[in-house]
């Protein structure tokens, strides 16, 4: 079979067989696609691909100067993908069964001081509907620490106002009850009643049920967010490009430094080992690193 082939098949079998999220699926797309302008260079065809030809593909990945973590997910996707060809008998032998995954730096989650928060906050002109729009957004992505994807695809009756907390489907489509806060909710019930229908009416299929709309009345896009972001950052003079990530970051340091248990935080942040929580004790300890070296006599 040829890759085109293989590749069509494979992403159907993750797709419907293991149900992973759409956002996956489209990451396996991209690398597997990768993968095969890499072997159609070489005149590989699936049968031939070897280790040293993985090998040679995930340096060349490194010459372009990709993450190690990026790395590490390309091989992912190959391992996953020569491993279904093997056992539907696509190929004679895994390629990739004896090769080690990059060792992957740890860096500390990028995040803003509660000062450049509360500027970027003040950014959006409340005045106007998408102005009012972006100002509810922001509170609530710094409010509940949702990921991109998630807060794009909240609903309006995904939110309780009077319960203090919104409910909203995560990796693996697992759903889960985040808090909101005060002034979030309150942004969010000016932005239902004063701009929200506003910005619907502009819809040509009629309403929609999503939360956060564009300025035609569908679903805001997660890249909208992404340039949404940029530009308040910018707005704001923060000394990094503000990402959504970053907010999140936010949102669990500053938890964090105020005495929320490590398990709170987790389960408000969706994330299914706490493990991956733990990289925010590292924030948290060097903030009183620099707090103790700033501030003790002997430091």
């Amino acid at each position: 079979m040829e890759f085109p082939g293989a590749i069509s098949a494979f992403l159907v079998h993750v797709r419907v067989e293991k149900g992973l999220a759409v956002n996956t699926v489209a990451a396996y797309r991209h690398d597997l696609a990768k993968f095969a302008g890499f072997a159609r260079k070489r005149k590989l065809s699936l049968e031939a691909v070897r280790r040293d030809d993985i090998v040679d593909f995930l340096a060349g990945l490194y010459r372009q100067r990709l993450e190690s973590k990026t790395v590490a997910r390309h091989l992912v996707t190959l391992r996953s993908f020569f491993r279904f060809a093997q056992i539907h008998e696509q190929i004679a032998e895994d390629p990739t069964i004896h090769l080690e995954s990059p060792k992957i730096r740890r860096s500390l989650p990028g995040y803003l001081r509660l000062e450049e928060v509360e500027r970027l906050l003040q950014q959006p002109d409340a005045t106007s509907a998408l102005g009012l729009r972006d100002r509810a957004m922001l509170e609530v992505f710094y409010s509940t620490g949702l990921r991109v994807s998630e807060l794009t695809g909240l609903r309006v009756p995904d939110l309780d106002v009077k319960g203090g907390c919104l409910r909203c489907i995560g990796k693996g489509d697992k759903e889960r009850i985040v808090p909101v806060g005060r002034k979030a909710l309150g942004m969010v019930e000016r932005y239902l009643h004063d701009a929200r229908p506003e910005l619907v009416k502009a819809a040509k299929a009629g309403s929609t049920p999503y939360l956060f709309v564009n300025r035609r009345g569908a679903k805001i896009s997660r890249v909208g967010v992404w340039k949404l972001l940029s530009t308040y950052g910018r707005r704001a003079g923060l000394r990094v490009p503000l990402t959504p990530h970053m907010l999140r970051h936010s949102f669990a340091t500053h938890l964090l430094e105020r005495g929320a248990d490590l398990r709170s935080v987790q389960l408000m942040l969706g994330h299914s080992d706490i493990s991956t929580t733990q990289i925010y004790t590292h924030v948290v300890e060097e903030r009183l690193k620099q707090i103790y070296k700033a501030h003790h006599p002997r430091a």
